[in-house]
C-alpha cells in the first residue's frame, strides 16, 4: 500500500513539474523575462548542462530573459561564456553586471584584463575590477590586488598596499591572505619568520 502512495505521489509531482514548465514556457512566449529565465535555468544547470542540446536550448531562454531585463539571465550568461572561454562573448555581460556589483563577474573582468583573455593587457584595469571584487569580498581578488602592489604592475610597487589587501584577503577568510598578512607583519615588527626563523629555533 505504502509503495502504491509513494508512486501515486510521484506521479503527481511529476505531472505539476510538467505542467508548471509549461506555464512557464507560455508566459515566456509572452516575454515575460522572468519566466524565460525559469524556464531555461534547469536546462543549463546541474547533469543538464552536460548534454550540449539541452544546454543550448537552455541558453536561448536565457538569453531571450536578458534581452527581456532579468539581470540573472546575463549574469548567467556572462559566466557561462567565461566558464567555456568565449571572452569576448562574456565581456559585455560581465561589465554590466560588474555594474551591478556582482562579485564573480568583477573578479572574472580582472583576470581578463590581467591575461589579455580577446583584448589587450591592461595593469590599470586589472586592478579597477580586482580592487571592486575585493570590495565585494572576494578574496582572491584582494590577494590579486596586492600582488600587483607587489610588483608594481600598472602602479608604483607599495608595500603598505600590498599589506593592506592580504589583509583584506584574509578578513574574507583567505588563508593565503593571512599568511602573507602575517609574514610581512612579523617582518615590520622584526621578528624573523620562514626557514632560517626555523633553523635558527633549533639552536635555542
Amino acid at each position: 500500500m505504502l509503495k502504491i502512495i509513494v508512486s501515486l505521489s510521484l506521479c503527481i509531482l511529476s505531472t505539476l513539474s510538467a505542467s508548471q514548465s509549461d506555464v512557464l514556457k507560455v508566459l515566456c512566449s509572452d516575454n515575460n523575462g522572468t519566466a524565460c529565465y525559469e524556464y531555461g535555468l534547469p536546462k543549463v544547470t546541474g547533469d543538464n548542462a552536460k548534454v550540449q542540446d539541452i544546454k543550448e536550448e537552455g541558453l536561448s531562454y536565457i538569453r531571450k530573459a536578458c534581452t527581456l531585463g532579468e539581470d540573472r539571465a546575463c549574469d548567467l550568461m556572462g559566466d557561462n561564456y567565461y566558464k567555456d572561454q568565449n571572452y569576448r562573448a562574456a565581456i559585455p555581460y560581465l561589465e554590466e553586471s560588474c555594474a551591478r556589483s556582482v562579485k564573480f563577474a568583477c573578479e572574472a573582468m580582472g583576470t581578463i584584463y590581467r591575461d589579455g583573455h580577446d583584448v589587450r593587457p591592461d595593469d590599470v584595469k586589472s586592478r579597477e575590477f580586482y580592487e571592486k571584487a575585493c570590495e565585494l569580498k572576494s578574496g582572491d581578488a584582494c590577494f590579486a590586488v596586492a600582488i600587483i602592489y607587489r610588483g608594481g604592475f600598472g602602479v608604483e610597487k607599495n608595500r603598505t598596499k600590498e599589506k593592506e589587501f592580504y589583509k583584506k584577503g584574509c578578513d574574507t577568510g583567505l588563508k593565503a591572505g593571512c599568511d602573507r598578512y602575517t609574514e610581512l607583519d612579523n617582518e615590520d615588527k622584526g621578528i624573523e619568520t620562514g626557514i632560517w626563523a626555523t633553523i635558527k629555533s633549533w639552536f635555542k
